[in-house]
């Protein structure tokens, strides 16, 4: 949960390949407190059957970019889409953030792409 100094961050995965959430799939989240500092990493979740995390760490006070990686290849091969290997074995997104706000990130997953954006 944000509060006025901190912000805080959710995702969801959902398959497009399958047209349902993608469950089990490993997330870490990482910030950091300028351009230049190093990643802190805050720990992680794994998505449930509705594709979403729902304890992910809130980023500490004075975070202004966060990482969310995702652990896809597990997932991927568990769930072939008829090709041979997983072309994207982690997906990493990168976004900057504020204190106060909240940021919904999901993850839109198929076998030779994917997209994300700022949900609600």
């Amino acid at each position: 949960m944000s509060s006025s100094t901190t912000a805080s961050v959710s995702t969801h995965i959902l398959d497009t390949s399958a047209g349902r959430p993608a469950e089990g799939i490993a997330v870490r989240l990482a910030a950091r407190s300028g351009r230049d500092a190093d990643w802190q990493p805050l720990g992680g979740s794994t998505t449930g059957a509705d594709g979403r995390c729902q304890d992910l760490p809130a980023p500490p006070e004075g975070t202004t970019h966060v990482r969310l990686d995702f652990a896809v290849e597990p997932y991927a091969e568990k769930h072939p889409a008829g090709a041979p290997g997983v072309f994207f074995p982690e997906v990493a997104i990168t976004f900057a953030v504020a204190a106060g706000e909240h940021y919904h990130v999901p993850l839109l997953l198929s076998p030779f792409g994917y997209s994300v954006y700022r949900g609600s």
